[in-house]
């Protein structure tokens, strides 16, 4: 199990890391880095969590150089808590057989 890089005791401010990468093995650096700070897979391509500043700030870094020169795109957003507990969530279930 790998060791989370920000103690998931801080609390931190919510956090939505949207990408949109075609290399594949950038692609792969994009979501461990995420995975490393504790953040949790929302969908394909996104992850959210809490990071406190500094965590963010290492996180953007690494983001930056797990990017290279590869075309794409990686926004990094943080929001306040009245924009989750404002949002709707609309969830399909998938159908068996």
């Amino acid at each position: 199990m790998p060791r989370l890089l920000q103690d998931p005791r801080k609390a931190g401010h919510p956090i939505l890391v949207l990408y949109d990468v075609g290399d594949d093995k950038c692609r792969t650096k994009v979501m461990t880095a995420c995975k490393d700070y504790g953040l949790g897979r929302w969908q394909y391509s996104a992850y959210h969590g809490r990071l406190t500043g500094a965590a963010r700030r290492e996180l953007e870094i690494r983001l930056e150089k797990a990017m290279g020169a590869s075309p794409g795109l990686i926004a990094i957003l943080q929001l306040e808590q009245w924009q989750l507990d404002d949002a709707t969530l609309i969830v399909g279930e998938a159908k068996n057989g």
